[in-house]
């Protein structure tokens, strides 16, 4: 029996792929930050990298590619091979908030295959302590008395901080006026130094100087008390139990990577977040490990992005 060269290339190509998913992983693995250093989305991919490539046996590397409000890095990943080797650390406000936000992206949801939610924070109302309130009442009520006084900082346009920074101006019948920065590492050294007044964020990124006394912590948006910073009351306790606001990490693959490597990658992000200094990292950093495997890990991207789109457009928030 005679069998065509088109049969036999298509036949060594599909085993030749079946062979490479078996051997999966056999080089490096580059998680794309769309972040730079500093902050939940970078830390939460240093929580993962090292016990990751402990597990799997080979180098996990992590490539900060900042800029766009993470629209190049989601791009980049959108259009990488999708044999596993280049994944997405994604960040909650990016990927549910940005399709909301702009109507030409560089990428769409149907872009990424979920492979695992690996960390959740709440966020932290913080403020430069030229701001004479020191509780949330307060802050609320000095920003009434003096509209579009304050500066408020973002990780950049449509980030988590710029849509709940604007939701909690919504609900407190306040103005602040935004200032964009790229990512967590510029906004809070402006904050420090005074140039901005106000960053409501992640804990990562603030606790150690709230702690010190550098900043002003008037709430956690979260239902419950940060461990690292156990005298900041929530929002509720503070008087506006209606706002609330947390940020999650995931980690995504293009669309197209064959669903054994997905299901292999899953199972191996498990067992790095269940390792003990895995945790231990993590509470120091004031982030929780949150594992959720690819299809709850998708239904909670739709549901998400239903949210955002309501809230965005209830806000009137724009990318400007």
């Amino acid at each position: 029996m005679k069998i065509s060269h088109s049969l036999l290339a298509a036949t060594l190509a599909l085993s030749g792929l079946a062979m490479a998913q078996d051997n999966y992983p056999s080089k490096a693995i580059t998680l794309t930050v769309p972040n730079p250093p500093g902050g939940v989305v970078d830390t939460s991919a240093r929580l993962l990298n090292e016990p990751l490539a402990r597990v799997i046996g080979q180098p996990v590397v992590i490539d900060n590619k900042a800029g766009g409000s993470g629209n190049v890095a989601y791009g980049a990943v959108a259009r990488a091979k999708a044999d596993g080797y280049n994944l997405l650390i994604s960040y909650s406000a990016y990927h549910v908030g940005n399709p909301a936000l702009s109507p030409s992206l560089p990428w769409e949801a149907k872009d990424f295959a979920p492979v695992a939610l690996l960390t959740v924070a709440t966020n932290v109302i913080a403020a430069h302590p030229s701001v004479p309130a020191n509780n949330l009442k307060e802050f609320i009520a000095y920003l009434k008395a003096n509209p579009g006084k304050v500066n408020y900082a973002s990780q950049g346009n449509g980030s988590l901080s710029h849509i709940g920074t604007e939701i909690f101006k919504q609900q407190s019948g306040t103005f602040m006026t935004h200032i964009p920065y790229r990512g967590s590492g510029p906004a809070v050294a402006d904050v420090l130094a005074g140039q901005v007044q106000v960053f409501i964020t992640t804990p990562p990124s603030v606790m150690q100087h709230v702690v010190s006394g550098k900043l002003k912590a008037f709430a956690v948006t979260g239902t419950k008390r940060h461990p690292g910073l156990p005298n900041v009351p929530t929002v509720a306790e503070a008087g506006m139990p209606d706002f609330k606001l947390e940020a999650w990490v995931g980690l995504f693959a293009p669309a197209a990577t064959p669903p054994a490597v997905v299901a292999k990658l899953t199972t191996d992000v498990k067992k790095a977040l269940e390792m003990p200094e895995t945790r231990q990292r993590a509470d120091a950093a004031g982030i929780e490990l949150r594992y959720l495997p690819p299809d709850a890990l998708g239904d909670l991207v739709k549901t998400e992005t239903a949210y955002w789109a309501k809230t965005i457009k209830g806000a009137g928030i724009k990318a400007d």
